[in-house]
């Protein structure tokens, strides 16, 4: 299997929800299907086959957490410089409206555009890897062709 790629708050973060689900999530639904029981005819019990539904979408994503932690490779990326790469933190200026922004480059489990953790595998991120200080960068997006410039890289 491809090893997945993360930075280490990105696992610290999966590792939290794992330990929440498991031992949170996991024994209040539990407790509730107990509950739903007590009301009697299943067949005809709403809040038991939400609780099913619950039940299953919790174990369902505990199963796919652990499925990502066991193929992370964690990379920190304290440790790396020059060109962008896999955690670098990028400042670009959009060439065409002046606007400035901010991405980290990172794995696609903590990927979060709102908190600019850009997906390493989306086209903007293809698009800058490989590229340093200064260069300009066309990007197809969905909303039509970007230009960027890189204004800084680092690393923290």
């Amino acid at each position: 299997m491809e090893k997945i790629l993360m930075t280490r708050a990105g696992f610290t973060a999966l590792e939290t929800e794992l330990k929440t689900l498991k031992s949170v999530e996991r024994p209040a639904i539990i407790k509730a299907i107990a509950e739903a029981r007590e009301h009697g005819d299943l067949s005809e019990n709403a809040e038991y086959h939400s609780a099913r539904e619950k039940q299953s979408f919790i174990e369902g994503r505990i199963k796919e957490i652990e499925g990502v932690i066991s193929l992370a490779e964690v990379i920190d990326p304290t440790k790396l410089s020059g060109s962008v790469k896999f955690g670098a933190t990028v400042t670009v200026v959009d060439e065409d409206t002046d606007e400035e922004k901010t991405w980290q480059i990172v794995g696609e489990h903590e990927a979060n555009i709102e908190k600019g953790l850009l997906n390493i595998k989306s086209p903007i991120a293809r698009a800058l890897i490989g590229k340093e200080e200064g260069d300009s960068v066309e990007v197809r997006t969905p909303g039509g062709e970007k230009s960027y410039e890189i204004l800084s890289i680092a690393y923290k």
